[in-house]
């Protein structure tokens, strides 16, 4: 196949759409539905991000990719008890690292995540499919699908759910082009590779930076690496738990990022596990109280007239203070930046999240003020010396 007709680009009113290949055939078999532009956007990010991530880590990786962004990325590791609850998985239910990649992309950030398109580092199985299955998503990618796993995605959207299957040999052009108002815009393509060597610079009177967070620093630079910049990514046990893209401000990826680090924690507090919830509300519904119920507005889901929607009594409040007492037990999370932190206020807001490791480019006016603030917190920084936009 060369090329693919498109119902419509990136709006309904952009027609006609298109992919195409100027040399060969496209890399991809399409399984199952009908592909938008957005969902091969990022299909083929996503792509990127979890073959890359696999090749850094040794472990299977899935990515839940939202309008050109990761809302999740992370590798195979085993699920605890706790993880498993806040992401919906029974104690009885048998995963594999493929699926234990995907529950923990998908749930870092499930109101990001919802009407994703997944893409996987190795064959869908069956125990993945059975996750994926209950869950809203528009489609999937992965180099190969064991057939109950096809039998299982092509049932969903009433037999329209979107399933690519992709080449996992293909090599891209060292040269990529796209054209923006009519211009023609080329480079060369980002082939840097992310591993250990990129860590080895630590700036920072803490130099201790272990095998398991060169990991996680590994997994945010490359997460960083397909998403929409400035961004930046916290990572903790082998996943990305807080992702701020798109921001104009890097102070404003970092109290994104960090928003969803501390929520994505605090869900696994006591106080949120124990909501009463009734038994005849969908995930979703589950998804956007906990969220409200977390924010500063908890009081549109558990004041008077409000809870009934949700919960079988009345939840108690989940006040300012609890939740800090709370986050002070986070500790251990790594950070990556895309480009260098200009002020030590970064390094500041990433604290209040547990942040012990860091790293970023380098080469601000103001590294010794940034360096001397991860000093004051007893935090390990690396300076990379590489900007990793992606737009």
């Amino acid at each position: 196949m060369k090329e693919l007709e498109l119902k419509y680009g990136c709006n309904p009113n952009q027609k006609p759409s298109r992919i195409f290949m100027q040399e060969g055939e496209l890399p991809i078999e399409i399984l199952n539905g009908r592909p938008g532009f957005i969902n091969l956007l990022d299909a083929f990010n996503g792509w990127q991000l979890v073959k890359e991530l696999k090749a850094a880590t040794g472990v299977e990786a899935a990515t839940s990719f939202k309008h050109v962004s990761p809302a999740g990325a992370a590798i195979g590791r085993p699920l605890s008890a706790v993880e498993r609850k806040i992401y919906w998985i029974d104690e009885d239910t048998e995963l594999s690292p493929m699926a234990n990649a995907y529950a923990r992309a998908r749930g870092a950030d499930r109101m990001s995540s919802f009407g994703d398109f997944i893409s996987l580092s190795d064959t869908c199985d069956e125990a993945t499919a059975k996750l994926i299955e209950h869950e809203v998503s528009d489609g999937i990618i992965a180099p190969g699908y064991e057939a109950g796993a096809l039998e299982i995605l092509k049932k969903k959207k009433k037999g329209n759910y979107c399933v690519i299957k992709i080449d996992p040999s293909y090599k891209p052009a060292p040269v990529e082009r796209k054209d923006v108002f009519g211009v023609t815009f080329e480079q060369g393509r980002n082939e840097l590779v992310i591993n250990d060597e990129l860590f080895s610079k630590v700036v920072t009177e803490n130099r201790d930076i272990p095998k398991e967070a060169k990991d996680d620093l590994a997994i945010a630079m490359i997460t960083l690496k397909y998403t929409q910049s400035n961004s930046v990514c916290y990572v903790k046990g082998g996943q990305a738990i807080g992702i701020g893209a798109g921001q104009q401000s890097r102070i404003h990826c970092t109290r994104l990022a960090g928003s969803k680090a501390d929520n994505w924690f605090l869900r696994q507090s006591p106080r949120v596990l124990e909501l009463p919830f009734k038994d005849d509300i969908s995930r979703a519904e589950r998804d956007n109280a906990i969220d409200v119920y977390m924010g500063d507005e908890y009081m549109d889901v558990i004041g008077d007239g409000n809870w009934q929607r949700c919960f079988t009594r009345q939840p108690e409040i989940f006040t300012r203070e609890a939740k800090r007492k709370w986050l002070d037990n986070m500790t251990g999370v790594a950070l990556g930046s895309d480009a260098f932190f200009p002020f030590g206020d970064n390094v500041e807001r990433a604290h209040k999240s547990g942040v012990k490791f860091i790293a970023q480019p380098g080469g601000s006016v103001r590294d010794d003020a940034v360096i001397e603030t991860c000093n004051k917190y007893g935090i390990a920084m690396c300076f990379t010396g590489i900007r990793l936009f992606h737009h």
